[in-house]
């Protein structure tokens, strides 16, 4: 349920995730825009139908994208979606949290595709409305154009030359295709480098945060068995001055029982402490116990990352395969252009060789 059209501009949805830009230099890898999660949201302006998201970090914009019917947001991996803005000339990336909430996003972000269409389907009807005039001329230039699409060529060329311009033809129609082919190859390894820098960022977050983890987990542990270790010489040593003080006195006197009942007392406390501490530890080393589990999952990590690595470096082989394949075809179709333009000046020669031929005939004609 989108907000009416009497409010200016109201979120419609928000959602925390880490903002990415493309290398605009490179367009290849992401370019870290927040250092933290920030709230992304959709908004939607009733004055001028237009709905919109829109991010901020600190103090300034690092998310404005205008959503287009033409817009289509890609899931590339659990956790990380991307999306391209032509008008800002830029790819923006969102990587979050779980995969729900990359889900929820890119539901919304449908939905809102989908409402910018009819608005811009409702605004044409109302333009076309209240200007009736401006289809009146299109299908007579439509055809005039199919016209000129389909008219014949001006000049043919006739005799062996004609087969060859044809098969010089030909050559500049397969060069062109496999120039195509090679672009789209090179477009779908740009892509899956990006996909793989993606996941390579969560891969190293998730590194990061275990290490992190285990150092903690590892520093808790040593501190409080220090801790243990003082409390037990305190409470030894307690003890030792309570046997002390029974084995001096036959009979306690009242201020001899006073300090017995005291030390006693503070000696209960200093166990029930100890006690305490004792569970704390137990707590601890139940937790350390997960490290292996943390180490396991960090090797994982780790060779999933050797694996990225050698994929991208796979990648950048092929990709420089493909340079060279169009490099030499990008040859191959300079020298049949320079071929094609030797029988063109062949032709010309030939023609004016008729010319003057004519000429002479004519002259002797009229003598």
């Amino acid at each position: 349920m989108y907000p009416s059209h009497r409010e200016r501009e109201q979120p419609i949805f928000s959602a925390r995730a880490h903002v990415f830009q493309i290398d605009p230099a490179t367009k290849r890898n992401w370019l870290p825009a927040s250092k933290h999660a920030v709230t992304v949201s959709f908004f939607y302006d009733a004055n001028r139908s237009v709905y919109r998201i829109i991010s901020v970090g600190g103090t300034k914009a690092i998310i404005n994208s205008t959503i287009t019917p033409n817009m289509t947001f890609t899931k590339t991996s659990q956790k990380f979606g991307q999306w391209a803005d032509s008008r800002a000339n830029t790819v923006y990336g969102l990587g979050f949290a779980t995969e729900q909430q990359l889900q929820q996003f890119s539901d919304q972000f449908k939905e809102v595709k989908e409402a910018a269409r009819l608005a811009r389907e409702k605004s044409q009807e109302k333009f076309e409305l209240t200007n009736p005039a401006l289809n009146i001329a299109a299908p007579q230039l439509s055809q005039d154009l199919s016209e000129d699409r389909h008219s014949p060529p001006l000049l043919t060329v006739n005799g062996p030359e004609d087969k060859l311009f044809r098969s010089k033809s030909a050559d500049m129609e397969q060069l062109t295709s496999e120039k195509e082919r090679i672009k789209k190859m090179l477009s779908e390894g740009s892509i899956c480098e990006i996909n793989l820098e993606a996941e390579l960022f969560t891969l190293q977050d998730s590194n990061a945060k275990l290490v992190a983890a285990l150092h903690e987990a590892n520093t808790g542990v040593e501190e409080w068995k220090k801790q243990l270790a003082e409390y037990q010489e305190e409470t030894g040593r307690l003890r030792d001055q309570v046997a002390e003080l029974e084995a001096q006195s036959g009979r306690p006197g009242p201020s001899e029982s006073e300090t017995r009942d005291e030390l006693t007392q503070t000696l209960e406390e200093l166990e029930a402490l100890l006690k305490a501490k004792d569970e704390e530890i137990h707590n601890l080393q139940s937790k350390n116990s997960d490290i292996p589990d943390l180490e396991k999952e960090r090797e994982e990590a780790v060779q999933r990352l050797q694996d990225l690595e050698t994929r991208n470096a796979e990648l950048e082989q092929r990709v420089e395969k493909a340079e060279q394949t169009l490099a030499s075809s990008l040859e191959e179709r300079d020298r049949a252009e320079s071929e094609v333009q030797r029988v063109i000046d062949v032709l010309d020669v030939k023609i004016y060789d008729l010319n003057d031929l004519r000429q002479s005939l004519a002259k002797l004609i009229d003598k």
